[in-house]
C-alpha cells in the first residue's frame, strides 16, 4: 500500500475519536478509540498483502470508520446505508479482527500466503448467518430426575413426551439495529404468532444504540404480538436499562406485560402457568432473586417459568423455584462451531463457564439458553446461527 494509506488511516482514526468525544460520553469515545485503534493496527499490517485489490480493501477499510463515526449520532439507517456502509463495515471489521494472528505473524516475518483469505471467508459465512435464522422445534422435559449443576442435557426420548406439552416461543436479544431491521423483527413476531404457541416470552435486550431513542421502532416491530394479548410477557435485559422508557412504551402499546421482579398467572391449553420476570442486575443477584421468589411463592399444580435474561445468574436462583428458566444474553456464544454440530464456542475457549446455549440442569431445576434472535457487540455471528424456535415443554411422567 502507498504511504498515503497510513495517513488516511490516522486521519480516519482521529476523526472517529474526536467525533465520539464531542458528541457522546467519554465511555463511548474510549470504546470507539480502542476498537477502531485495534482495527487500524491490524489493517496497516495486512494492507500490503492486499495490494492487488487495493481499491476494494481501502473502500471496506473506510466503511468501518464511517460506520463508527455515524454512531456518534445513532439512529436506524435506511437500507442503502446498511448496504453500502453498515454491512460491508461489519464484514470487514470482523474479518480483520479474526486476522489478528496473521498480522502478528507478519510482524515476526512470516507471510500468511493464502491463509489470509481464511478470516474473511469466515466473516462472509458469518455475514450470511447474521441475516437469517431457521425455524426449529425443540422438546424439553422438566420435573424429571435430579442432576448435578450445571450440565447440558440432551433432548428427551420419545417415550417421555406428553400428548399436550406447553408450547412457548421465546424471543431473546433481537437487538433492533443494522442487522435486525423493523421489518425483519416484525416478521419474526408474525412467525411467532403463526406457530400458535400458548405463550410468547421475550427475555430482553430489544435495542441497540441505533434504536434506543425512538419507541415507535420497537412498537411497530412487535405489533403482530398484540394478537396474543395476555399471553405475551417480557423481562428486562441489561441493554434495556439504557432506554427503559423506550422499551416500556413500546411493549405497553402492544399489550405486552413487562415483568420487573414481578409475576403473573396465565391459563393455557396445557394448564396454568406461573411466569416470573426477573429484572436484570449485576449486583446482589442471589439476594434480589430470593426476595422476588419470597414475594411470589410457587403455586400448587402450576408450571412455574422464570424469565432470567442472564444465564450466569441461574446458579443464584434458589433451588426448586422454577420448573424452567428461560435465558438469553450470550447470543449462543456468537462465535463457535455449532453450525458443524459441535458445542464449542468462543466463550469456552477462554474457560468461561457460563451456560451459553441449549438445555441445562441444576438439581431438578432446568434452564434453556436461547441463542438469540439478533446480535450486538462483535459485528457478526460466525458458526452460531440465530434462533427462531418453538419450545415444547413436557412434564416428566411420574
Amino acid at each position: 500500500m502507498p504511504w498515503w494509506f497510513r495517513y488516511l488511516t490516522l486521519c480516519c482514526f482521529l476523526l472517529v475519536v474526536t467525533g465520539a468525544s464531542l458528541a457522546r460520553a467519554r465511555q463511548f469515545a474510549t470504546f470507539a478509540g480502542v476498537i477502531v485503534g485495534i482495527h487500524s493496527l491490524i489493517a496497516l499490517e495486512l494492507a500490503p498483502v492486499f495490494a492487488r485489490v487495493a481499491p476494494l480493501f481501502v473502500a471496506l477499510h473506510v466503511a468501518v470508520y464511517v460506520n463508527f463515526l455515524m454512531l456518534t449520532r445513532p439512529r436506524m439507517r435506511p437500507l442503502p446505508f446498511r448496504l453500502l456502509i453498515s454491512w460491508p463495515g461489519a464484514f470487514f471489521w470482523a474479518g480483520t479482527l479474526l486476522a489478528l494472528p496473521l498480522a502478528i505473524a507478519r510482524v515476526v516475518g512470516i507471510e500468511p500466503g493464502w491463509f489470509i483469505a481464511l478470516p474473511y471467508a469466515l466473516a462472509a459465512v458469518g455475514f450470511v448467518q447474521s441475516l437469517r435464522a431457521g425455524a426449529e422445534e425443540i422438546d424439553l422435559v422438566v420435573g424429571d430426575h435430579p442432576a448435578s449443576a450445571p450440565l447440558p442435557l440432551p433432548h428427551p426420548r420419545g417415550e417421555q413426551r406428553e400428548a399436550r406439552p406447553l408450547r412457548i416461543v421465546q424471543i431473546s436479544d433481537p437487538h433492533l439495529g443494522p442487522f435486525m431491521s423493523v421489518r425483519r423483527l416484525r416478521q419474526i413476531a408474525h412467525n411467532a404468532v403463526a406457530s400458535k404457541p400458548d405463550l410468547v416470552l421475550l427475555t430482553g435486550d430489544f435495542l441497540t444504540m441505533e434504536s434506543q431513542s425512538d419507541p415507535e421502532l420497537l412498537r411497530v416491530a412487535f405489533e403482530p404480538l398484540a394478537a396474543m394479548k395476555g399471553r405475551v410477557l417480557a423481562c428486562h435485559g441489561n441493554h434495556d436499562h439504557e432506554a427503559p422508557e423506550t422499551v416500556r412504551t413500546a411493549l405497553e402499546a402492544n399489550g405486552i406485560a413487562l415483568l420487573v421482579d414481578d409475576a403473573t398467572v396465565v391459563e393455557t391449553g396445557a394448564g396454568r402457568v406461573h411466569v416470573v420476570g426477573m429484572d436484570f442486575s449485576w449486583r446482589d443477584r442471589a439476594e434480589k432473586m430470593k426476595r422476588v421468589c419470597d414475594s411470589h411463592p410457587r403455586l400448587p399444580d402450576t408450571t412455574r417459568i422464570v424469565m432470567l435474561h442472564d444465564p450466569g445468574a441461574f446458579k443464584h436462583l434458589p433451588e426448586g423455584e422454577a420448573d424452567l428458566v428461560l435465558s438469553g444474553h450470550t447470543h449462543g456464544g456468537q462465535v463457535g462451531l455449532l453450525s458443524l454440530g459441535l458445542s464449542w464456542t468462543f466463550l469456552r475457549l477462554f474457560g468461561i463457564t457460563i451456560p451459553d446455549h441449549g438445555f441445562w440442569a441444576r438439581g431438578r431445576d432446568r434452564m434453556y439458553v436461547h441463542r438469540g434472535t439478533g446480535h450486538y457487540g462483535f459485528p457478526l455471528r460466525i458458526g452460531v446461527p440465530s434462533e427462531e424456535s418453538v419450545l415444547s415443554v413436557h412434564r416428566a411422567r411420574a
